[in-house]
């Protein structure tokens, strides 16, 4: 059996619509609905029932996509016959008359993906023979099996590019592509494509890309298309890939392998010009160290391959299948996703050209670094999620890693790294060991380790531009921990106690850094130096997470574009802030998710209005133990708060006075009342005499 696939990115390009006329200049014009451009016709979505009849006649591409025709009778193209390009997608159609296309002799490309052709397939074959001179031919989407596809292709030689994508084929024999010598591009993704009898693609010399991504391929075996130069096999159920034996040469430039079941490192050709390998989301491993291989018959898997009447024995050594194999031109290797616990002696030593190297969430739990492994023009390496606990660096190297521009070593179990690692690493821009739980070197410490490493040390790293700590348990910051470098990239977020109050240990940074992360790291108001003043060309700043209940303070010109407050403790904001920081540059800002009081929001207008809050209808605030949404707000702060901002004395003497007035209205009521008999009383006990 064998199989190829076309690498995704590639894709089919069926249709090939010229814009420009000859002069180079382009033309719009209108007809019917449709948009004439130069000699191309444009009459998609037009719920056109049939195809126009007063359109140039001239016309060189003529496009009638997403329209009802249904069918295509012998005269619906014959006033057109110098089309070159025709699209058809989407058209429902069912029905094509086998004179439809005898006028188009000029017919390079013809679009008939996502129509009802297997209704009447012969009638459809028929009329697709008169096309001598194609050159694409677009088949997708029609529920097309293999024998209907066969009978379509049959006698179109002239065929450069097929797609075949999105039908219901379920397997391939030396029949289906007959004739199509002249082939080069071939798309079968997304079938039901599980067997491919051998010489299935031999008549295919010219073919060069291969799709067959998405189909249920169990395995490729004696994979012999030595003229193919990308191959996409992704998305199967691949359990084995073995190419040929022999000194063949191969063209293979571009293999894609991933999402499948492959057990073992696949066996490739000893002669290719592969320079991209995608082995990513499978179940691969090296598996020589952990079994008992004495015996040479332990190491070897025999396969039975029968075609016909012939059957051949393909021997695989099973624990050194990469060893045949030509790696020499590679350049990008991605074998993420896969359960690879370690990397065999010499295994990257056969990839001199290597480049890109991906290996995370594999099962990794040592790494040997020794002379041309990895090799010294490897520019990025991507260790991350894996369960390394221990670099072993080979003594005596003077230039590893020496090409070496991104190392992300994030999530894994380290607690340090062999001193002189990043030292000889002269070119690294970016570094990411966040999620370990590794410490920073004292000065002078470095130098100093014996036994396992048990601290990093990044001063003098002169090329690092990005450094990523996040969640790594550091402690308090020594002095300097990252002088000498050239940082604009810091993440030091979940860190808790890391800066011990003081932004002190970034000093030597602070003018360079340009995006800070200071997240969920107990930040509180209280320290009295979280001042950002010296950070001139800070643009992002994450504070969110903290337990800040004021604003940070930034003193002269500031940079900043976003900064996030988000999940702290702040009540309000400062109207100085507001008014001077927020709005002299700063485009986004995030503030929800802080407990601020509804009668400090006053002034929040400003940002509202130009639209620098972020988050602004999720920010809440608190009035009378209710949670409400400040876009709520509209008419500013709210009555309930207006008594608070009274001065005291008033307030007292707004209570006090109506105490008073019903007091002396009482005793006025009383006087009044009880005069007469009163001053009777008085009168007689004072013997006074009444003056008549």
């Amino acid at each position: 059996m064998e199989l190829l696939p076309f690498w995704l990115c590639l894709g089919f390009h069926f249709l090939t619509v010229d814009w420009r006329n000859r002069s180079g200049t382009a033309t719009a014009a209108s007809q019917g609905g449709c948009k004439l451009v130069g000699g191309a016709t444009d009459c998609r979505g037009q719920s056109l029932a049939s195809v126009p009849s007063s359109l140039p006649p001239h016309a060189q591409t003529l496009i009638l996509d997403a329209n009802p025709l249904k069918t295509l009778w012998n005269h619906s193209l014959q006033l057109y016959p110098l089309l070159e390009s025709l699209s058809l997608h989407s058209c429902h159609l069912e029905r094509m008359d086998s004179g439809a296309f005898q006028k188009q002799g000029h017919l390079r490309s013809l679009v008939l993906g996502d129509n009802c052709l297997s209704e009447n397939y012969k009638e459809t074959a028929a009329a697709l023979h008169a096309l001598r001179s194609l050159r694409r031919l677009d088949l997708s989407g029609n529920s097309l099996t293999e024998d209907m596809a066969a009978l379509m292709l049959q006698n179109l030689s002239s065929l450069q590019s097929v797609s075949l994508a999105r039908n219901t084929i379920l397997r391939l024999d030396d029949s289906v592509f007959e004739g199509l010598e002249h082939l080069r591009e071939l798309d079968l993704q997304r079938n039901y494509i599980f067997e491919i009898e051998g010489g299935a693609f031999d008549s295919l010399t010219e073919l060069r890309h291969l799709n067959l991504a998405y189909n249920n391929l169990p395995c490729i075996v004696d994979f012999r298309l030595t003229q193919l130069r990308f191959l996409n096999v992704s998305y199967n159920a691949l359990e084995w890939f073995l190419a040929s034996g022999g000194e063949a040469a191969f063209e293979l430039e571009m293999l894609d392998l991933s999402h499948n079941q492959l057990l073992f490192f696949p066996l490739l050709p000893q002669s290719s010009k592969l320079h991209t390998l995608l082995l990513h989301d499978n179940n691969m491993g090296f598996y020589r160290d952990l079994y008992n291989t004495s015996s040479p018959r332990e190491m070897v898997a025999q396969f039975l391959l029968v075609d016909g009447n012939v059957t051949n024995i393909t021997t695989v050594n099973l624990w050194e299948e990469f060893s045949s194999s030509d790696l020499s031109d590679l350049r990008f290797l991605d074998m993420s996703q896969n359960q690879f616990q370690y990397l065999p002696d010499g295994f990257l030593k056969k990839m001199p050209s290597l480049s890109h190297l991906n290996l995370n969430q594999n099962c990794l739990m040592t790494l040997h670094i020794r002379e041309h492994e990895p090799p010294g023009g490897l520019t990025e390496l991507d260790l991350s999620h894996n369960q390394l606990s221990e670099l072993h660096l080979a003594p005596g190297l003077a230039s590893c890693l020496g090409s070496l521009r991104l190392f992300n070593l994030s999530s894994n179990q380290l607690l340090g790294v062999p001193p002189g690692l990043f030292t000889n690493a002269r070119n690294i821009t970016t570094l990411d060991m966040s999620h370990n739980q590794i410490s920073l070197c004292l000065p002078l410490a470095a130098s100093d380790q014996v036994g396992p490493p048990s601290c990093v040390d990044f001063r003098n790293m002169a090329s690092l531009r990005s450094l990523s700590l996040e969640g790594c348990g550091l402690g308090a910051l020594p002095d300097g921990p990252f002088q000498g470098t050239s940082l604009t990239y810091l993440d030091l977020s979940s860190n808790w106690g890391v800066l011990n109050g003081s932004l002190a240990p970034l000093r030597d940074v602070a003018p360079m850094l340009q995006i800070l992360s200071l997240r969920d790291m107990g930040l509180h108001s209280s320290f009295m130096e979280l001042d950002f003043s010296g950070f001139g060309n800070l643009r992002e700043l994450d504070l969110s997470g903290n337990c800040l209940t004021t604003f940070p303070r930034f003193r002269g010109s500031l940079a900043l574009q976003t900064l996030d407050l988000r999940r702290n403790s702040l009540t309000a904001l400062p109207q100085k802030a507001v008014s001077e920081q927020l709005l002299r540059g700063l485009r986004t800002i995030y503030l929800s998710q802080n407990p601020y009081d509804c009668c400090g929001v006053d002034g929040w207008g400003a940002l509202q209005h130009g639209q620098t809050v972020a988050d602004w209808a999720m920010v809440t605030c608190n009035l009378s133990s209710k949670i409400i949404h400040v876009t709520e707000l509209s008419g500013g702060v709210p009555w309930d708060c207006k008594w608070q901002r009274l001065d005291l004395g008033l307030l007292y003497l707004v209570l006090i006075l109506p105490s008073c007035l019903t007091l002396l209205v009482a005793c006025t009521i009383i006087v009044l009342t009880f005069k007469k008999p009163l001053l009777q009383v008085i009168k007689s006990r004072c013997h006074w005499s009444s003056v008549y």
